[in-house]
């Protein structure tokens, strides 16, 4: 069964978004790179704050119009590479659309978007550097702010 482990949300200001979700109780990680994201860490999910235009950047998708929703991904984190390319073909298979095809990302991880019949945006990615325990939960490593 999938496991939504990461949100990520885009977001026009990350100091002030972070502030806010910080006062909601969400705990802000070390492996938060200053002022390009902020990784959350809740109870039983990550989300994580992008600045909007480096989120549809990422995705390889246009800005949405002012006014509209904001960018959004939903993130599921899996084992391999090998996992990425067939969570992707699953999506496509299932009505999906793959608006950007998995890639070796800079950070050492490898991604790939896919949006659902409505647009909404899910990445489905193999992150090296965040443990990924057994029921799908991802856990956030100790470490520096970047």
């Amino acid at each position: 069964m999938p496991t939504v482990s990461l949100v990520t949300l885009g977001v026009a200001d990350l100091e002030r978004s972070t502030a806010f979700y910080a006062a909601l109780g969400w705990q802000r990680s070390p492996v938060s790179v200053e002022g390009t994201v902020a990784f959350m860490q809740g109870s039983t999910i990550v989300l994580s704050l992008y600045g909007r235009d480096d989120l549809a950047a990422d995705a390889g998708v246009a800005m949405p119009v002012t006014g509209h929703a904001a960018p959004i991904s939903l993130a599921v984190n899996v084992s391999s590479e090998a996992d990425v390319d067939a969570a992707l073909a699953t999506a496509a298979s299932a009505g999906g659309r793959v608006v950007r095809s998995a890639y070796p990302t800079e950070w050492g991880g490898y991604i790939g978007y896919v949006a659902d019949p409505d647009g909404h945006l899910w990445e489905f990615a193999h992150n090296p550097g965040f443990g990924l325990l057994d029921d799908g939960r991802v856990v956030l490593p100790d470490g520096e702010a970047g």
